[in-house]
C-alpha cells in the first residue's frame, strides 16, 4: 500500500526537484506529503504508532521514491531509516524522542567526528558533524564521536541529542544530490546522558541498551545494513528512472547534421539494450539480500556476520552497476543533455555521488570482503 502511494507522489515529487537544488534542501512540501502516505513510520517501532515494514517493502519504496528525486529520496530515507536505528537504542532514549510527538524525526552525522570527555552519568561533547541530510527537518540527531565500546576497546560510538544541543551551518553546496541540505552541525560542550549513548559494536551485535525492547522482526536486524540500504536503493532508482527518461528523448531526437533519428541507430538500441539489462541486474541483486534480511527476521535469527558482509559488498556493487549503466546512456545522450533544464544531467550527477559515500565505496567494501574470501582478518567494525 504505502509504494502505491509513493508512485502516487512521483509528479509533484519531479516537479519540485529543481526547487530543492535551488533551496539546496528538501522542500518542506515533499517532507510533508511523504508525511501524510506515513513513509517515516515504515521502520518506526509499532509501540509508537510506527508500521515495521519487511526491509524488502520499505527498500521498494526507497527505490520508487528515487525515481521522483534522488535528492528527496536520500535524505528522506535516512530520516527514516534512523528510526531503525533509535528502535536499538534504549528505551529511555526512545521515550526523550518520541515519547511527546512519534512523529518526530532525526537526522544523523556518523562519522566518529566528535570529541567527547567522560562525565557523571554521561559524557561531554564537542564537534562539527558534517553531512547530516535532511537536518532542517528533523529535531535530534545522532551525531559520531570515537568512544569505547561494550567490551572496552576504542570504537565509533553514537550520541543522540536534540535540536536544542546543536545549531545547524548553512554550508552545503554541492554540484550533486543538492537537495539533501547535508548540511554540518555544531555542538559545543554539551552534556549527553549515558542512555542516550551507543557503540557502533552494540548496536550490530546485540549489545546495544535496547536490543530486544521490541518484539517486531526488523529489530533482530544490525544497524549498519539497515542504515546503508537506502543509498544503493536510491541510486537503483537513479538508474531506473535514467532508462525511462533516455527511451523518452531518443525517441524524439534527430541529429543536428544529418536529421538522422537516433532511436533507429544501432548505437541507441545497444547501449539502451545493455544498460537496461545491467539495471536489472543490479536491482536482483539488492532484493536477493533484502529477501534475505527478511527471511532471516521471519525465522527469529540474527545475520551472521558473514551476511552483513556479503549485504555491503552487494551494496556497493550494485551502485557501481547503476552508475555504470547510466554513465553509457549519458555519454549518447549529445549536448542537450547537459541543459539544466534536461533531467539527465541531473539524474548522471546525483548517481555519481552515491557513489563516493563510505559505504558504497566498492574500493572499501571490496577490499574488506576479499580479505574475508582470503581467510585474513578483518575488524568488527567491517561487519
Amino acid at each position: 500500500m504505502l509504494l502505491e502511494h509513493i508512485k502516487e507522489l512521483l509528479p509533484q515529487l519531479r516537479s519540485n526537484a529543481t526547487q530543492a537544488e535551488e533551496s539546496a534542501s528538501v522542500p518542506k512540501a515533499n517532507v510533508e506529503l511523504l508525511r501524510s502516505v506515513g513513509f517515516f513510520k515504515a521502520l518506526q517501532p509499532k509501540a509508537y504508532g510506527g508500521l515495521e515494514l519487511n526491509i524488502s517493502d520499505y527498500a521498494e519504496c526507497v527505490m520508487t521514491l528515487a525515481e521522483g528525486c534522488a535528492s528527496t529520496a536520500w535524505a528522506c530515507s535516512l530520516l527514516a531509516n534512523h528510526s531503525h536505528g533509535l528502535g536499538l537504542f534504549s528505551k529511555e532514549a526512545q521515550d526523550d524522542v518520541w515519547g511527546a510527538d512519534p512523529a518526530t524525526l532525526v537526522s544523523s552525522s556518523v562519522a566518529p567526528m566528535g570529541k567527547y570527555q567522560e562525565a557523571d552519568g554521561g559524557i561531554r561533547l564537542s564537534g562539527k558533524f558534517g553531512w547530516s541530510s535532511g537536518c532542517d527537518h528533523a529535531q535530534w540527531a545522532v551525531v559520531g564521536y570515537m568512544g569505547v565500546n561494550e567490551i572496552g576497546q576504542p570504537g565509533p560510538c553514537y550520541a543522540l541529542i536534540p535540536r536544542s544541543d546543536y545549531t545547524i551551518m548553512e554550508d552545503w553546496d554541492s554540484a550533486a544530490l543538492s537537495g539533501t541540505g547535508s548540511k554540518t552541525l555544531v555542538a559545543d560542550d554539551i552534556f549527553v546522558p549515558a542512555h542516550r549513548c551507543e557503540s557502533l559494536l552494540g548496536l550490530n551485535v546485540g549489545m546495544s541498551k535496547g536490543f530486544g525492547v521490541h518484539p517486531g522482526k526488523i529489530f533482530l536486524l544490525p544497524y549498519s545494513p539497515v542504515f546503508s540500504l537506502g543509498f544503493a536503493a536510491v541510486a537503483a532508482g537513479i538508474a531506473r528512472r535514467t532508462l525511462a527518461v533516455f527511451k523518452e528523448k531518443t525517441s524524439n531526437r534527430v541529429r543536428a547534421y544529418t536529421a538522422a533519428r537516433v532511436a533507429e541507430s544501432a548505437a541507441a538500441c545497444m547501449r539502451l539494450a545493455e544498460s537496461t539489462c545491467e539495471v536489472t541486474a543490479a536491482i536482483e541483486l539488492l532484493r536477493k539480500d533484502w529477501r534475505e534480511m527478511d527471511s532471516g527476521c521471519d525465522a527469529g535469527k540474527k545475520p551472521d556476520p558473514e551476511q552483513v558482509l556479503n549485504w555491503r559488498v552487494h551494496q556497493a556493487y550494485s551502485v557501481k552497476m547503476s552508475i555504470a549503466a547510466v554513465d553509457r546512456l549519458f555519454a549518447a545522450a549529445g549536448g542537450g543533455a547537459w541543459f539544466r533544464s534536461n533531467e539527465l544531467q541531473r539524474l548522471f550527477r546525483d548517481i555519481h555521488i552515491c557513489g563516493n559515500h563510505a559505504q558504497t565505496d566498492f574500493d572499501i567494501a571490496s577490499l574488506t570482503y576479499g580479505k574475508h574470501l582470503m581467510g585474513l582478518a578483518t575488524s568488527k567494525e567491517d561487519y
